[in-house]
C-alpha cells in the first residue's frame, strides 16, 4: 500500500469518482435498486468490500505495477475477479455430482493471479476483525490460505493424479464444507419450484407474488427471441432431449443481491428432462456487467476475445469451473450481452456466522486455498480456450518457487496486504456511510 494516505475528504472524492465510472449508467436507470444495494453495503465493512470490487482494483492497479511473482504468464491467467470469503458454496456439476467450490463468476477475467489471492486475503482480515480475532490470528489464517494454495498448485504442477487432489464432494470434504454439501443434498427441485411457481390448469406457471414482474407482449417476444439465440451457445451434450427447452412461462425479476442492482433480468420456466411437473427447470437471463478487472487490464487480445459481457462471463466460468452447469450459456437482448444459467436448487453458500473456533476457521481457510488453486489450474491450455495457451499451475508454481525465502515471502506478501487493505476497507466503509447518509452520492 502507498505510504501517503489521502485525507477522508480526498478518499471520499476518490470513492465517488470510482462509483460514477462503475455504477453511473445503471444507477441513473434505477436509483431505487441502488438505494437498496447501498443500504446493504452500509451494514458492515465486509458488505461494503463485497460491493466495491471496482474500488479494490482501482487501488491495486494504481499502487502495484508488476510486482512479486508476476511475469508475462502469471500476469495473464484466468482469474475469478471477486474472490472473497463468501463467494464459495455448492453446485451440482454437469455429471450430477455435488461440488463445493468457488461460485459467482460475474467478475471473471484474465489478469494477475495474485489479484485473486489479495482480494481473498483482505476479506479474511475483515471477517477476522468482525469476529474480534487478533492481528496475529488473522495473520495465521492468511498464512494457512497461502500455504494450502501453494501446496495444491505445486501438486497440480508436478502431475498429481486426480485421486491425490480430488474436488470437495460428499466423499472428500469435511467440517463446514461437508455441512454445506449435506445441506445442498437435502434440497430438492420440487422445493425450489414450490417457492417460485404454482400449478394452474394442469400446467406449471410462475406465481404472481415472490418478486415476479409480468411482461408485456413486446418484451416477452424479445426475451423469447434472445432465448432462441441462447440455445445455439449450449454444448451438444446439453441438447439430449430437445423438448427440455420448451418454454412454459417467462417473467421479469428485480435485481437481487449486492452485485445485481439495476441489472435487468428474467426468469424462464422450462419443461425439463421429462413430462413430470416436478422436473421443470427455472433458468435466469440477466444483463452481464463489465468486470472491474477489465478497466485495469489493457491487453487488446483479451478484450477482443469476447463478443460481449455475457459471452465473457460464460467462457470464463467454463474455463475456471470443471464440468460447469449444463444450462450455462449466453445471448443478446437489446444489444446487451446476457448471461443465462439455471436457478439451481442445490446452491448453498458457506455460512461464516457460526464459524467461531479458530482451529475450525483455519481448516476452512486452508480448504479455500486449495479450492482457489484448483480453480486457477483448471483454466489453461487444457480448458479448451486459446486465450491462456500454457499450463497456469506450472507458471504459478515456478514463480513462487523462485522466491529466495522458500515461499515465506509469498505468505508475507498476502499477510501484509490483508492487514493494510483490511484497515483501508474499514476506513472506506465509514467514509461511504457518511457520504450516503448525508446525500453526497450523485443520483440518489
Amino acid at each position: 500500500m502507498s505510504d501517503s494516505q489521502p485525507t477522508a475528504e480526498q478518499r471520499g472524492e476518490q470513492i465517488l469518482s470510482v462509483f460514477g465510472t462503475a455504477f453511473g449508467e445503471l444507477l441513473a436507470a434505477d436509483p431505487a435498486a441502488f438505494r437498496v444495494k447501498f443500504r446493504k453495503m452500509a451494514a458492515s465493512a465486509f458488505a461494503f468490500y463485497r460491493g466495491t470490487a471496482c474500488l479494490f482494483y482501482q487501488d491495486i492497479a494504481r499502487e502495484q505495477h508488476g510486482g512479486p511473482y508476476l511475469d508475462d504468464r502469471t500476469s495473464r491467467v484466468w482469474i475469478h475477479g471477486d474472490l472473497h470469503a463468501e463467494n464459495f458454496g455448492t453446485y451440482m456439476d454437469a455429471t450430477g455430482r455435488l461440488i463445493f467450490n468457488v461460485n459467482d463468476f460475474d467478475e471473471a477475467y484474465v489478469g494477475p493471479f495474485t489479484w485473486d489471492l489479495k482480494r481473498f486475503a483482505a476479506s479474511v482480515a475483515l471477517i477476522g476483525y468482525a469476529k474480534a480475532l487478533s492481528d496475529d490470528q488473522i495473520s495465521d489464517l492468511v498464512r494457512a490460505y497461502a500455504g494450502a494454495y501453494r501446496e495444491r498448485i505445486h501438486a497440480l504442477a508436478t502431475g498429481a493424479k486426480d485421486d491425490e487432489v480430488p474436488p470437495f464432494t460428499l466423499d472428500t470434504a469435511d467440517g463446514p464444507l461437508l455441512g454445506a454439501l449435506r445441506d445442498a443434498r437435502a434440497l430438492t427441485r420440487f422445493g425450489l419450484l414450490d417457492s417460485m411457481t404454482q400449478i394452474r390448469d394442469a400446467e406449471r406457471r410462475f406465481a404472481p407474488d415472490g418478486g415476479a414482474i409480468e411482461l408485456d407482449a413486446a418484451t416477452r417476444y424479445k426475451v423469447l427471441a434472445a432465448f432462441d439465440g441462447y440455445l445455439e451457445t449450449l454444448p451438444e451434450s446439453s441438447l439430449a432431449r430437445p423438448d427440455s427447452y420448451r418454454v412454459k412461462d417467462v417473467v421479469g425479476r428485480r435485481g437481487i443481491g449486492i452485485g445485481s442492482a439495476g441489472l435487468p433480468s428474467y426468469n424462464i420456466l422450462l419443461e425439463g428432462n421429462s413430462d413430470a411437473l416436478e422436473n421443470d427447470v427455472v433458468i435466469y437471463m440477466k444483463q452481464a456487467q463489465t468486470p472491474a478487472v477489465s478497466r485495469h487490464v489493457t491487453d487488446p487480445a483479451v478484450r477482443e476475445y469476447f463478443q460481449h459481457e455475457g459471452h465473457r462471463t460464460v467462457i470464463s466460468q467454463r474455463a475456471l469451473q470443471a464440468h460447469a452447469d449444463p444450462w450455462l450459456g449466453w445471448t443478446e437482448l437489446d444489444g446487451a450481452g446476457q448471461l443465462v444459467a439455471e436457478v439451481s436448487p442445490y446452491a448453498v453458500d458457506l455460512d461464516w456466522s457460526d464459524l467461531d473456533d479458530m482451529e475450525e476457521i483455519e481448516a476452512v481457510v486452508a480448504d479455500l486455498g486449495r479450492a482457489t488453486a484448483t480453480m486457477h489450474a483448471a483454466a489453461d491450455d487444457q480448458s479448451g480456450e486459446s486465450l491462456v495457451p500454457f499450463s497456469t499451475e506450472r507458471a504459478i508454481d515456478a514463480a513462487i518457487a523462485a522466491d529466495s525465502d522458500d515461499g515465506e515471502g509469498f505468505a508475507d506478501l498476502l499477510v501484509d496486504f490483508a492487514h493494510s487493505y483490511g484497515a483501508r476497507a474499514r476506513g472506506d466503509h465509514q467514509i461511504f456511510v457518511d457520504l450516503f447518509r448525508n446525500g453526497r452520492i450523485p443520483g440518489l
